[in-house]
């Protein structure tokens, strides 16, 4: 790699809105726990954006670690491995906490965790080559999104994009997941960056790390002073105040270059790449051993749980299995959320499995879960001054009030990223985020008419 044109970053820029939510982070000193081998696992066949997987297994076959049972019908769609040995029960179809049915493969565990003979380190010699080997290794956005990785870094030279972003925010309440990677695997980060920047042709990395993890920008300064790998020179350890949703992608982009990203437009258009640090340092993992992506570090918390945990688990684990592992339930469970209280999604029992792109499950106690009342909206402008995208979630509430779907479309809806900053700051507690879900689905059923 050349020397860069672009200089490293000294400080962030800062961005419009927010919230000063507080971290609650818990778990953030806990060493990760790799949780035994679970009787059995259950594995949908969409764990991404995009299109759903087709079972390539059937009922009765014997599989083992890291066998292929689920390959990718489309561009946009990741394969999906077995994350134990054992023999297939039943193809079946589960509920998620979306709400939605879909295909899944289930696992009955045999004991052994056998490894795959088909698994084998992949030979990276080209930007070719790694877009491949990242495809095959069932990679997706581990920060929560699930986008194909394979996509997201394809498309890099025709962008020409100079930026690789690595996030590292973790900004909601609770989750550390991504700040014991970056402590536990803080190797496989780096190489994974490195490998990223080599065949990439990216002429720079920025990790953004909020300024709450003192611990890792320590480990993760340490082994980029220590690499003796041209690209290290190229990657910087930037610190950010911690504030909500600073962990978004286009609020990421300007904090960490001060580029805005324009509206219906994606990071690749102004240059960057963005993967958050869990996926870089899968990555790191894969190249170096082939193993696909079978197992997740994810952050138990919460009032309602005994003993909360960062744990490594296999993918397809149901939720309640992980929480019996944490101690069980200390007290009821008044709401389960997958994911962290601001965009995470409230499930409707604890059956449901770990996903690829699950980071946390936060079970709240039945006083922590109580809805503060709704009261009227005074028109004192809160969600405004909060939102990202400067949007007037105010307005868009009432367009969907009204099911004006044209005042919908005037007033951006289709921009807003559902971070919940408005109704967070919101006094009279409105549910902007749902009010909003509502909106953006009569603005899709308007388009099919």
């Amino acid at each position: 790699m050349k020397n860069s044109p672009l200089a490293l970053p000294k400080k962030p820029f800062s961005f419009h809105g927010g919230a000063n939510t507080p971290h609650y982070k818990n778990t953030r000193q806990k060493q990760s726990e790799i949780m035994p081998c679970p009787e059995q696992v259950v594995l949908p066949m969409l764990q991404h954006i995009g299109k759903p997987c087709k079972p390539c297994v059937k009922k009765g076959f014997s599989v083992a670690v890291g066998d292929i049972i689920g390959k990718d019908t489309g561009h946009i769609s990741a394969p999906i491995y077995a994350p134990i040995s054992g023999k297939v029960t039943k193809i079946t179809q589960v509920r998620l906490a979306n709400g939605r049915l879909y295909d899944a493969v289930v696992i009955a565990s045999d004991g052994e965790m056998r490894m795959s003979k088909s698994i084998k380190v992949p030979v990276i010699n080209s930007d070719t080559d790694l877009i491949r080997a990242v495809h095959d290794s069932g990679l997706v956005g581990l920060g929560g999104a699930g986008f194909p990785t394979h996509v997201k870094i394809d498309n890099h030279q025709e962008n020409k994009c100079d930026t690789l972003i690595v996030n590292f925010s973790e900004c909601e309440p609770f989750i550390t997941a991504d700040n014991r990677e970056a402590v536990e695997n803080t190797d496989d980060v780096l190489y994974g960056i490195i490998t990223l920047l080599r065949y990439l042709h990216v002429e720079r990395a920025v990790i953004g790390v909020e300024d709450n993890k003192p611990d890792a920008i320590k480990a993760l300064k340490a082994a980029i002073e220590k690499s003796c790998d041209e690209e290290s020179r190229h990657i910087c350890v930037l610190k950010l105040k911690s504030r909500y949703p600073q962990g978004a992608e286009k609020v990421l982009i300007k904090a960490c270059t001060g580029r805005t990203v324009p509206p219906h437009k994606l990071p690749v258009d102004v240059g960057c790449i963005v993967m958050n640090i869990t996926s870089v340092g899968f990555l790191g993992s894969y190249i170096r051993t082939g193993v696909p992506l079978i197992s997740k570090r994810i952050t138990i918390d919460g009032s309602a749980v005994s003993e909360p945990k960062n744990v490594i688990v296999p993918i397809g684990t149901p939720v309640k299995d992980i929480i019996s592992f944490c101690g069980g339930y200390k007290e009821a469970c008044g709401k389960l959320i997958i994911g962290g209280p601001m965009t995470g999604i409230a499930a409707p029992n604890d059956d449901i499995p770990i996903l690829k792109q699950t980071n946390a499950v936060i079970a709240l106690n039945k006083k922590d879960a109580v809805q503060p009342p709704v009261t009227d909206c005074i028109r004192c402008g809160r969600c405004i001054s909060s939102c990202p995208m400067r949007l007037s979630p105010v307005l868009i509430e009432t367009a969907v009030k009204m099911k004006n779907v044209a005042s919908l479309n005037r007033n951006g809806i289709s921009l807003c990223m559902e971070c919940g900053s408005c109704a967070y700051n919101c006094p009279a507690h409105r549910p902007l985020v749902q009010v909003i879900r509502m909106g953006k689905a009569m603005v899709r059923n308007t388009s099919k008419e």
